[in-house]
């Protein structure tokens, strides 16, 4: 099992094992995954705290910012630069580009304590209907889904994170964490340091937990016209998915699943 040690601890614990009605507690190791407080601080100051897995911290904090329209590409950022020791994330924006002033410190919970049912009205301009440019096959979606769920290594070997797919044909991040919320961030920050943000309009998204709110407002700022999930949407995820004409699949197994919103894109 290939992991890297920095996203899991190890603990003596003590297995329960029941044998008819003789029950017993062995002594065991067992890793548990981690879990880190990242500061992001924008010119020194710091805008937000997130819990989240020790992995792809500059990814992460880019995709925040993306997500929450601090900025809008990589051209809104003079430096970036990590601190391991300090679990810090320190971002400097070019002249001109500034966090507005109601926005405040949030701490932002792995269980996506921060979910919200509407987007901010001072950000809708940033957010807008996602286009229908090409249509996506089914039978691609249900065979990508089936691929998908084995292939977190983490949670098979773990357990305790999430994961998320952006499949293109031209390129495929895959991403776990602790939170859904923080997957969605991190393909965003990778997208955006390669320069391959201009893939999002024509690609797909795939993701193990629920669609919340929050989730579906990370990808309708994205562009991306699909998102799949492996569980349920919220009943605001499907009222977004509709007004922003995203295509929103839930419940979706290899041979099986609902489709929510956008069927206007999908090939049967």
């Amino acid at each position: 099992m290939d992991i890297d040690e920095k996203t899991y601890s190890v603990f003596p614990v003590k297995e329960i094992v029941r044998t008819g009605d003789r029950i017993d507690l062995r002594e065991q190791e067992k890793p548990v995954i981690g879990e880190i407080s990242l500061k992001i601080y924008i010119d020194a100051v710091e805008y937000a705290s997130l819990l989240c897995l020790n992995q792809l911290s500059e990814e992460l904090a880019l995709g925040f910012l993306y997500s929450e329209s601090v900025i809008d590409s990589m051209d809104d950022v003079a430096s970036i630069a990590y601190n391991e020791r300090l679990f810090s994330v320190m971002i400097g924006l070019v002249p001109g580009r500034k966090v507005d002033r109601c926005e405040s410190l949030r701490s932002v919970t792995s269980g996506c304590g921060r979910c919200f049912t509407y987007i901010n009205p001072l950000k809708q301009d940033k957010f807008r209907v996602v286009p229908v440019r090409e249509r996506f096959n089914l039978i691609d979606i249900l065979g990508t889904m089936g691929d998908f769920e084995g292939s977190s290594v983490l949670y098979r070997g773990i357990g305790g994170v999430h994961s998320v797919l952006f499949r293109h044909e031209a390129l495929s991040v895959f991403n776990e964490d602790i939170g859904r919320h923080n997957c969605f961030d991190k393909i965003a920050g990778v997208l955006l340091k390669s320069g391959k943000t201009d893939l999002t309009g024509s690609g797909m998204m795939f993701v193990s937990g629920r669609i919340s709110s929050e989730i579906l407002t990370k990808v309708i700022r994205m562009g991306v016209p699909v998102v799949v999930s492996r569980s349920t949407p919220t009943s605001a995820a499907v009222s977004l998915a509709r007004k922003y004409n995203v295509t929103l699949l839930g419940y979706v197994r290899r041979n099986s699943g609902f489709v929510y919103a956008g069927e206007e894109r999908l090939l049967r």
